[in-house]
C-alpha cells in the first residue's frame, strides 16, 4: 500500500502532466489564431495592392494605370457572394435608368494633346457593339467596343480616336502579376498622368452597385480578352485604357467599355511574353509598343 508520501508525489506528476497539456494546447491555440488572422490579412493586403497599382500611377483627377495594378472604373448590380478564397464574375448586366441618356464630360487638368471634348447629353446605345481596329508597331488589336452597356465611355473613345488623340502614343504600362495582367495605353505623355482635359463616370459594371455597397471594393475577376477604363477614382475617367491579356482580379470599379480579338490576344502575349524593360511584374514594357491609330471599322 503506497505511503503518503507515494501518493503525494503521484499527485504531483499528475498535476504536472496536466498542467503541461493545458500550456501545450494554449499555445497551440495562439499559433492557430496567429496563422489564421496572417491568411486573411494577405487576402485583403493582395486586394488592395491590386487596387493600387491599377489607381495610384495617374495625376488627381484623370486616368489611372492598369498593368499588374493600374487603372480604372466603377459599377453595380450584386455579385453572387463569393467564398473567402473564390473570386465571383462580373456582374450579369441590367440596363440602368437613363442608361446613355445625360453623358457629360465636366473639365479636368489640361489636356496632354489638343483635343475637343465630344458631345454632352444623350447618345445613342444603338448599335450595341461598334468594331475598332487599334493598330500598333507590335500588331494590329481588334476590338468591339460595348456602346449597349457604357455607351458615355464609347463615345469618348470614339471621339478620341476620330480626332486622331491616340495616334502616335505609346502603351506606358505592362503588368504580368499572377492576380493582375494588363497592357495600359491612351496616355500621350507616356509616364501616366496624361489624359483629354475632362473627365467622366464610371458606367458597367459599378453602375450595377449603390455606391455604397461594400461589394464595389471586393475583387471580382476582368476576363481575358477585356477592354476597360484605367482611373484614379470614381468619376475620374479619361483617356487611359487598359486591355487584359490573363484574368485579372480587380475591384468592380473599372468601366468595361468592350473586348479584344483573338488577333488582339495574339499581339498582347507577343507583349507579354517579352516582359518588363526592369525585368519586374510591373513597368514600361520591354518591348517598345506604339499605337499607331485606333478607328472605327
Amino acid at each position: 500500500m503506497p505511503t503518503n508520501e507515494q501518493r503525494r508525489a503521484t499527485a504531483k506528476r499528475k498535476l504536472e502532466r496536466q498542467l503541461e497539456r493545458r500550456a501545450d494546447n494554449e499555445r497551440k491555440r495562439r499559433l492557430y489564431t496567429i496563422i489564421g488572422s496572417a491568411a486573411a490579412a494577405i487576402v485583403v493586403i493582395a486586394a488592395v495592392v491590386a487596387t493600387i497599382v491599377l489607381t495610384g500611377r495617374d495625376s488627381g483627377g484623370q486616368t489611372a494605370s492598369a498593368t499588374s495594378t493600374s487603372s480604372t472604373s466603377s459599377e453595380a448590380a450584386p455579385l453572387d457572394a463569393p467564398g473567402p478564397t473564390q473570386i465571383g464574375a462580373l456582374p450579369p448586366f441590367q440596363a440602368p435608368e437613363g442608361l446613355g441618356g445625360d453623358c457629360q464630360y465636366p473639365a479636368a487638368e489640361k489636356a496632354s494633346k489638343p483635343v475637343k471634348p465630344p458631345r454632352t447629353g444623350k447618345v445613342p446605345t444603338e448599335p450595341a457593339e461598334v468594331s475598332a481596329s487599334m493598330a500598333t508597331n507590335q500588331g494590329n488589336i481588334g476590338l468591339q467596343l460595348d456602346n449597349g452597356k457604357s455607351p458615355c465611355t464609347v463615345n469618348s473613345f470614339a471621339s478620341l480616336a476620330q480626332q486622331g488623340f491616340f495616334n502616335d502614343t505609346p502603351c506606358h504600362r505592362l503588368t504580368t502579376s499572377d492576380s493582375l495582367a494588363v497592357l495600359q495605353c491612351g496616355d500621350p505623355t507616356g509616364v501616366g498622368t496624361g489624359g483629354p482635359g475632362y473627365q467622366f463616370a464610371n458606367e458597367y459594371p459599378t453602375d450595377q452597385y449603390q455606391p455604397d455597397d461594400p461589394k464595389l471594393m471586393e475583387p471580382v475577376v476582368y476576363p481575358r480578352g477585356t477592354l476597360a477604363m484605367a482611373n484614379a477614382g470614381p468619376g475620374t475617367n479619361g483617356s487611359q485604357f487598359f486591355l487584359v491579356f490573363q484574368d485579372s482580379q480587380l475591384p468592380p470599379n473599372y468601366t468595361v467599355f468592350g473586348t479584344i480579338d483573338e488577333t488582339g490576344l495574339a499581339t498582347l502575349d507577343k507583349i507579354a511574353a517579352a516582359g518588363t524593360a526592369d525585368g519586374g511584374p510591373d513597368g514600361e514594357p520591354k518591348l517598345d509598343v506604339n499605337v499607331k491609330s485606333i478607328a472605327l471599322d
